[in-house]
């Protein structure tokens, strides 16, 4: 596949909101046309390896949310890449079908200072969900998304539509790259960070910082934590 270029373009984000009016300091390295060309080689060859390789268990994991709970297997998932433009990807279904309608009942309870909602224990999520967050498997769909070029396995996570309008100029600097699957925050703290705005630190620090091991060790460390179970 053709490597698409990690330049934020300008454009219009969701709603009528721009990006943001400063661009964060950035690697040199995503200036190279070869290092992203490498980036998106790898991506292509991993998520197409990891889908066929993976594919009875995507299968089985399927049967099991059709089977387990009423509702669709698949969540579509609404969020913002790179320079604010929108797309869908998918996630297996880890929560009951009105998920979304029973958000509001329990904001008071979101554990997280900012535009995006954590909540350890959720009642929302079915006991396979809570099985499958656990180890990450929830996120195999997004692999698709990988292959098409809406993700990269590694980069900031991308924000739904809903958290990204209540974005401020700082936490969209996030998005000048494209988002992946696995990131810093991940790795490093995803069940301790309770402050957005310390998340967004952590992807411009990737930003800054980005290069093809750094990738390579996040992958590694991603792996790691998926075999772990640390995932909630």
């Amino acid at each position: 596949m053709e490597a698409r270029t990690e330049t934020a373009c300008p454009g219009t984000a969701v709603g009528t909101r721009p990006v943001s009016e400063h661009s964060p300091d950035r690697s040199s390295r995503w200036s190279s046309t070869l290092r992203l060309a490498v980036k998106r080689v790898v991506d292509v060859a991993v998520s197409a390896s990891l889908l066929v390789a993976l594919s009875p268990l995507l299968l089985a994991l399927a049967a099991l949310v059709k089977l387990s709970s009423r509702g669709p297997v698949f969540y579509r998932w609404q969020v913002v890449g790179r320079a604010g433009l929108p797309f869908v990807s998918y996630k297996f279904r880890s929560m009951v079908a009105n998920a979304d309608a029973l958000k509001p009942q329990l904001i008071r309870r979101n554990e997280m200072t900012g535009p995006v909602f954590k909540l350890t224990h959720d009642p929302r999520i079915t006991p396979l969900g809570a099985w499958m967050r656990r180890y990450s498997l929830d996120e195999l769909p997004q692999l698709y998304s990988v292959l098409v070029g809406d993700m990269s396995l590694v980069g900031p996570r991308p924000p739904l539509e809903t958290e990204f309008i209540q974005f401020t100029n700082f936490q969209k600097q996030k998005l000048a790259v494209r988002p992946g699957i696995t990131c810093l925050w991940q790795v490093s703290g995803r069940n301790r960070v309770r402050d957005f705005d310390d998340w967004v630190r952590m992807d411009l620090d990737y930003i800054r910082t980005w290069s093809l091991t750094l990738d390579f060790r996040i992958l590694v460390h991603t792996v790691a934590e998926v075999f772990r179970g640390s995932g909630k």
